[in-house]
């Protein structure tokens, strides 16, 4: 970010470090907590729950409620005022923050954590309708491309950070260290961010259509969560879950085409660029969902990295993010960004074919990591990873800055809360869905290798399957020729994976490259095309002077 000075100052400085800050955090915590997990099980009371149960609801209460609820704070996003919900969300996802590093068992944990991922829903939508409300032009092409890196590159990082905090400090670190950052984004919030929302509101807020796509998100984000913890063993709740969601999700247009003010607009979906990106989006970040889950799994599980190492590992990925996305948001927003959407997403898509000549069952051996458990001779990372590594980061880099310029650019700033809230639900409920269904087809193909390798193996057995997992290292008694073939299927699993990530890398960026259009006008109806409210019309409120005539 060391272009960040030159671009903005004053109240627009401190507007943007308000929102970096605040959705950074909020997207550091869907995974900085994850290395934490298996202290946390250790260390609280758990009372009736398992070690395994403590660390799921853990994780997925968080994630289930802050996909469930993006949607209705993105319409009261527009609807109440940006700056207001915006601070209000921050205030109550660093007071969770600090009720979850304080707490004293693993049930009060898991309530607090529910509750810090309600808070973090009204902070991701405003962050962007607020700069989308502040900005123009190039201008707005860089505070976008700032704020994708920033929340691209805590996604990526947020495993390095959460298993230094757990290993030097505590795993209640993983949550106290939100709150001082929380009160800096508040202050900057309150004394700077100009307030703005949807003038042309009008009528009740739609709280029936609100809770459909709560019932909608929730239940399809908790259902494929909840069968990737068990390995689809048991499809009951998985099943239900994924049925109620959907039956709520095929009642929720007709919902809202008889709805006087629907909380959802159908007409939204006449503008071709936002439909566009939304499939993107699903596609694309469903792909780096697999990317990043299954590579740490790997690395962690089959070749021995630690934590911290395996966090390391994808550092390349998250320099090239921090240096040059904001110049890429910069330009897409002067020259359109479809070029940008369709090349990034393929360079990336090459970048992960490099993983297909991953040797069979090796360990790691550099970053300090020792040669793991394996039976055979040690891989190199910087000829095996760190190749495919940096043409993935290259992308990666070209390609998230012109998705979210896209995406803020297709609607009136009006209505930037709301489409902000609806491409961020459909990217973290598509993540998962993504990811479970290849980890069905993954999972069949891991332990039919095993069986093929090791003939008596009792795959089909559950206490097998509890115990020896696709990309996961068998336990510790297991015996030698047990621990080869894990190995050996394990980097079958992962080699797949890679090829079926990047195949949807290559087919989302041949979405974009036909449906992206590089002209700005907006077409939706009861607007002018192109229609822009100012932001600089409401600074006063935030207490902060205009900015001088000039300044950039």
């Amino acid at each position: 970010m060391a272009d960040e000075p030159r671009g903005f100052r004053g109240w627009k400085l401190w507007t943007m470090l308000a929102v970096v800050l605040g959705s950074g955090i909020v997207f550091l915590d869907t995974s900085v907590v994850t290395l934490a997990l298996p202290k946390i099980a250790e260390e609280l009371p758990r009372g009736a729950f398992a070690k395994l149960e403590v660390q799921g609801y853990v994780q997925n209460g968080y994630f289930v409620t802050l996909s469930a609820l993006l949607i209705l704070a993105g319409a009261l996003t527009d609807y109440y005022g940006r700056r207001k919900v915006f601070a209000i969300g921050l205030a109550s996802f660093g007071l969770t923050s600090l009720l979850c590093g304080l707490a004293p068992n693993a049930q009060l944990l898991i309530v607090f954590r529910v509750l810090q991922g309600a808070a973090g829903a009204f902070v991701v939508p405003a962050s962007l309708s607020i700069l989308a409300a502040s900005f123009d032009g190039e201008e707005q092409g860089r505070a976008f491309g700032l704020w994708a890196a920033a929340s691209a590159a805590t996604t990526i990082i947020g495993p390095f950070v959460g298993g230094l905090l757990v290993n030097t400090v505590s795993w209640r670190a993983a949550f106290l260290i939100n709150v001082p950052l929380i009160l800096v984004a508040l202050y900057a919030t309150v004394r700077y961010v100009p307030e703005s929302r949807d003038e042309q509101a009008s009528g009740r807020f739609d709280w029936v259509g609100s809770l459909i796509v709560i019932v909608a998100i929730a239940g399809l984000s908790f259902g494929p969560v909840r069968g990737e913890q068990s390995q689809w063993r048991d499809l009951t709740v998985p099943l239900l879950s994924i049925g109620i969601g959907l039956a709520a999700a095929i009642a929720f247009p007709f919902v809202m085409k008889r709805s006087r003010d629907p909380l959802v607009p159908l007409d939204l979906f006449r503008s071709r660029n936002f439909s566009v990106t939304n499939i993107s989006t699903f596609v694309i970040y469903g792909a780096l969902y697999v990317v990043l889950g299954f590579m740490g799994i790997f690395m962690i599980g089959t070749l021995g990295y630690s934590e911290p190492a395996a966090g390391l590992a994808t550092i390349p990925a998250t320099l090239l993010l921090v240096l040059f996305s904001g110049r890429f948001g910069k330009l897409s927003a002067r020259f359109g960004p479809r070029f940008f959407m369709s090349a990034g997403p393929a360079i990336m898509g090459v970048g992960l074919l490099w993983f297909l000549r991953f040797p069979d069952g090796h360990a790691a051996w550099v970053l300090g990591t020792g040669e793991g458990r394996s039976l055979l001779p040690p891989t190199d990372y910087w000829v095996d990873i760190f190749p495919g590594i940096l043409v993935f980061g290259a992308g990666l880099m070209m390609m998230v800055a012109p998705l979210t310029t896209a995406l803020m650019t297709s609607l009136p700033k009006r209505k930037s809360g709301l489409a902000s809230a609806i491409n961020n639900a459909i990217s973290r409920v598509g993540s998962p869905i993504v990811f479970a269904l290849i980890f069905v087809v993954i999972a069949a193909g891991f332990y039919g290798s095993v069986q093929d390798r090791v003939s008596d193996a009792p795959v089909n057995q559950p206490s097998f399957r509890r115990d020896v997992s696709p990309l996961n290292p068998p336990p510790d008694d297991a015996p030698p020729e047990l621990v080869e073939a894990t190995q050996e299927a394990s980097t079958d699993a992962f080699r797949l994976a890679m090829l079926v990530a990047s195949l949807m890398l290559l087919a989302g960026a041949a979405v974009n490259a036909a449906g992206i259009s590089n002209r700005q006008a907006i077409e939706y109806p009861h607007a002018e095309p192109g229609a822009r409210e100012s932001a600089d019309a409401t600074a006063g409120e935030a207490g902060e002077p205009q900015p001088e005539p000039g300044v950039p």
